[in-house]
């Protein structure tokens, strides 16, 4: 089977479709994302588009590629719907939406190339439906776009590798993808995209070097005419390094890279350092409902492993994998960019590799994880219906109907999978992903008011506001998407700094005190001589730390 650019066209609409469900109703999710929303708004209210803040602190985490993406969509937003879309999530999720669409038709082009045209359809499906690209498909963060940028990296090396098996020189235009690729994935994340852009060549040449084959000698990366490419690559970063560094005054340097990147190796950073093994322990989730079927391949897949093919994309997978499970710093997203190479070995081992019968120990072993990817798959079902209960107290029909389709989809997945019928289970269990999600992201989500107190404090605030800009003060709830839906004029403060400020800003004024925090907040009030109306009350759960909050809204009189 050859795939054609109708196959790519449709998986890309395939794609771009799926990843829409919900994804104007989807709030902004705390941490992370909101923060990069609120930082592209105010670039491009500020026209600054070197120093990345948030509010009137400096972002130095990464270089501003994807924060002058994300501006760029919201000023066309603006341009075509006004102000107003602005406070809205979906402009800055459009980068994401956009390389997860460009995303999965590429891993099915690799695999095609790798293997044949059934394989890498099948690789796009396990990446389309896996969990953590899901999720991250619908989120203004910056891993969707950083994963096309090295699969765009991985498909020049791809060409250099068959131009090699070929006997073939490696075209300029090749080199010049490669290396520009290399210097738009600095711009996005800064040193990351370098383990695998050199690390997938290395680990391939140092392969070759093990088994002694006659093709050692003519590696990878030399084909990428590394002599000048690499000027290519810093030319495309150096202006806003030179920019930024005299912007920062040198800070940003030592923030981003000695504090965020370098840091992130010897300790955990904001609670996440873990242990290693981290990232394989996730997979059955984060990969899901593909893990299992990656598990299946694992025998063919030793089997095979000093096919040229196969040494291409464990090069692609081990460095990135290994090095960010030595780090302290752990997230699951951080090996995202390994997942089409894993697709791909998955898939070859389901429609182009004959079935391998494994020992004893082997059967035992995936007769485990077996059972735990069936668990979490009729969890996955469940999941939505089951949140709506304890969190709403409420069934929703259009999740039962989800539930409907997705349960009996997994009951028959596991079926097949007992009667060795893998591809089988495999389609039957992508459906049952599909429809889970499609609940999860149009039913359940939307209607799971408890945990969305950022939008009703805004919508609250935005209804009862005394001025045209006014501020909101809020001295128990600091979530950044509270920030980005009530404006970055939102004061996060303490109970003492709060009624100073409010005493002297009453015109334009409003706050926001937890139940518990309110005596603290009256007394500090007290000696300012300031009383309080108070506009309403939102009760929730905030999910980012596990706190019940009773929200009171206050103006003073």
């Amino acid at each position: 089977m050859t795939l054609t650019f109708r196959h790519y066209f449709l998986l890309a609409l395939m794609t771009f479709t799926l990843a829409l469900s919900g994804r104007m109703s989807l709030p902004p999710l705390d941490r992370d994302e909101p923060r990069y929303m609120e930082a592209s708004e105010q670039m491009l209210l500020s026209g600054n588009y070197v120093d990345v803040r948030f509010q009137d602190k400096p972002r130095y985490l990464q270089p501003a590629g994807i924060y002058w993406l994300e501006s760029s969509v919201a000023a066309t937003a603006q341009k075509i719907f006004g102000p107003s879309v602005l406070r809205k999530t979906w402009p800055y999720r459009v980068p994401s939406l956009i390389a997860a669409s460009l995303a999965v038709p590429l891993t099915a082009w690799i695999g095609s190339v790798l293997f044949n045209g059934l394989t890498g359809l099948c690789a796009a499906g396990l990446l389309m439906v896996s969990t953590l690209f899901v999720a991250e498909s619908r989120m203004a963060t910056i891993d969707t776009v950083l994963l096309l940028d090295i699969l765009t990296v991985q498909a020049a090396l791809l060409r250099a590798f068959r131009d090699r098996e070929s006997d073939r020189t490696t075209s300029i235009q090749t080199a010049l993808l490669y290396w520009a690729a290399c210097g738009v994935g600095l711009m996005l994340k800064g040193p990351v995209v370098l383990i695998p852009a050199f690390g997938t060549p290395l680990t391939f040449w140092l392969s070759e070097r093990a088994i002694k084959s006659d093709n050692a000698r003519t590696g990878l990366f030399k084909r990428m005419r590394p002599a000048w490419g690499w000027l290519l690559m810093l030319a495309v970063v150096i202006p806003w390094c030179v920019a930024i560094q005299v912007v920062s005054h040198g800070q940003f340097f030592s923030k981003a890279v000695g504090h965020n990147f370098l840091g992130k190796i010897g300790h955990g950073q904001e609670s996440h350092g873990l242990f290693p093994g981290y990232h394989l322990l996730v997979f059955a989730i984060a990969f899901w409902p593909g893990s299992f079927f990656a598990a299946l391949a694992l025998p063919a897949i030793w089997k095979n492993r000093l096919t040229p093919q196969v040494r291409f994309l464990l090069s692609w997978i081990v460095p990135h994998w290994l090095v960010f499970e030595l780090i302290a710093t752990k997230l699951p997203h951080y090996v995202l960019p390994t997942y089409p190479a894993i697709a791909i070995l998955t898939a070859a081992a389901l429609v182009f590799w004959p079935q391998i019968t494994v020992g004893r120990l082997g059967k035992y072993l995936l007769g485990f994880y077996g059972t735990v990817w069936g668990i979490l798959g009729i969890a996955f079902c469940l999941a939505g219906s089951v949140l709506v209960f304890t969190l709403e107290h409420r069934v929703i029909a259009q999740e039962l109907i989800a539930l409907g389709g997705s349960l009996p989809l997994m009951v028959l997945a596991i079926w097949f999978i007992f009667k060795k019928a893998r591809r089988n289970a495999l389609i039957c269990v992508m459906g049952a992903a599909i429809l889970t999600h499609a609940g999860l992201f149009l039913a359940v989500i939307p209607n799971l008011q408890t945990i969305r107190l950022a939008p009703r404090v805004a919508e609250l605030f935005q209804a009862v506001q005394p001025c045209a800009d006014s501020t909101l003060i809020s001295t128990s709830y600091s979530e950044p998407s509270l920030v980005f839906l009530a404006g970055p004029n939102t004061q996060l403060l303490g109970a003492a700094p709060a009624a100073q400020y409010l005493s002297g800003h009453k015109e334009c004024s409003l706050v926001l005190v937890d139940r518990k925090d309110e005596a603290a907040f009256r007394k500090a009030l007290e000696q300012t001589g300031t009383e309080l109306t108070e506009y309403g009350r939102i009760k929730g759960l905030n999910y980012s730390n596990g706190h019940h909050l009773d929200l009171g809204l206050f103006a003073p009189r």
